[in-house]
């Protein structure tokens, strides 16, 4: 099927590409398919774009790249929503706030994208503790960056 995207122009994607996030993203609530868009190979950046609207598209990222010792723990309830069966299946990322210069751009942390790459579920999760997961972590503050 070919979907209209914000940053990408008309881009032909598969049925099985979309991930549904039955709970919307936050703010978002009532969109509920995307689709992952890499950018380039071995990036750390993709697109997370709506297949309901063309002007919802988000830069995400894995935040482990940036962020080494980010981790968390998956309530019980979002294993549930995620159909989780096996944690193997699950890979984060978080969105990112682009801007100039792009050294300053941050990572949200503390609301991280978790996606069941099996299953095709996603939801965003907000962690408990804003003071350990940060929801402007600048992306400068990397080990090794992927400049």
């Amino acid at each position: 099927m070919l979907i209209a995207t914000k940053f990408l122009g008309d881009i032909e994607i598969q049925e099985q590409e979309i991930i549904t996030f039955e709970q919307g993203l936050l703010g978002l609530g009532d969109i509920k398919k995307f689709v992952l868009l890499p950018l380039e190979k071995e990036s750390p950046f993709v697109i997370l774009q709506s297949t309901e609207q063309q002007e919802i598209g988000f830069v995400v990222a894995y935040p482990f790249v940036f962020k080494e010792d980010y981790v968390f723990e998956i309530s019980e309830e979002d294993k549930k929503d995620l159909r989780v069966e096996k944690e193997e299946e699950l890979i984060t990322y978080s969105i990112v706030t682009l801007k100039e210069p792009f050294e300053t751009s941050t990572l949200n942390l503390l609301a991280p994208i978790v996606i069941n790459t099996s299953k095709r579920y996603g939801k965003q999760v907000v962690l408990p503790d804003n003071k350990i997961y940060p929801l402007r972590y600048q992306i400068t503050a990397v080990k090794g960056s992927a400049k």
